[in-house]
Parts: C-alpha cells; sequence; structure tokens
C-alpha cells in the first residue's frame, strides 16, 4: 500500500471512530467489545468493522515501523474486560476528552511515585 492509501483509510477509521464513540457515549454498547452473544439486538456491526480496521491499519503500519497513537489506544481500550474497568459509556467520553485534548498516546495514568526514582528495589 501507498502512504496516500493508508492516510485514507487513517482517516476513515478516524472519523468512523468519533461517529461510534459519540453512540457509545450516549449508551450503546459494542464498541469495544462484542455483545453478539447477548442476541440480536445487541450487534453493533460498524463497530466490529471499525476493530478490524484498526487491527488491519496496526499491522499495515508496523510493516514500515510506524504506529498510529488513535489506533494503538483503541486497540488497548478494547483489550479492558475486568471487573472493576469502566463501562463502555464512560470509556468512550472519557476518550474523546482525551482526543480532544490531543492528550492520545500519552500515558492514561501519572507513573506511581517508586517508579522512576533512582535504582532503589
Amino acid at each position: 500500500m501507498d502512504s496516500e492509501q493508508i492516510e485514507s483509510l487513517t482517516t476513515a477509521f478516524r472519523d468512523q471512530l468519533l461517529a461510534c464513540l459519540e453512540e457509545c457515549a450516549h449508551g450503546r454498547r459494542g464498541l469495544f467489545a462484542e455483545y453478539e452473544h447477548l442476541g440480536e439486538e445487541h450487534a453493533w456491526p460498524e463497530a466490529g468493522r471499525l476493530r478490524e480496521l484498526a487491527a488491519a491499519l496496526q499491522s499495515i503500519l508496523a510493516q514500515d515501523e510506524e504506529r498510529d497513537a488513535l489506533i494503538d489506544e483503541f486497540l488497548d481500550l478494547c483489550t479492558m474486560h475486568g471487573e472493576y474497568d469502566p463501562g463502555e459509556p464512560r470509556l468512550a467520553r472519557e476518550f474523546m476528552r482525551r482526543i480532544d485534548r490531543g492528550e492520545v498516546g500519552t500515558p492514561t495514568q501519572k507513573e506511581p511515585p517508586w517508579k522512576g526514582t533512582g535504582s532503589r528495589e
């Protein structure tokens, strides 16, 4: 793929991500994980295609040793399925805030005070 095609796909990914984040922030579940096992009414095909596109773009970029912070962070958020992780609408709202503030690609939490303070272990 040439750089124009990759840029076009990356732009399409971003546009679709923002649309899906907006919908998810208002209560629709299934952007960060599949809920089809709960029945057809929980299916969100656009979100599934968005996750597939993100994984494909990440793979294509990796071939040229490149990365895209938005894609990487989205895919990382798709792996959060723990009991104490925030719900999808909350996760979507926070991700949109991080995008709006230009914080995507930066750590989401400050490092604990014991990290980076020397070599005491």
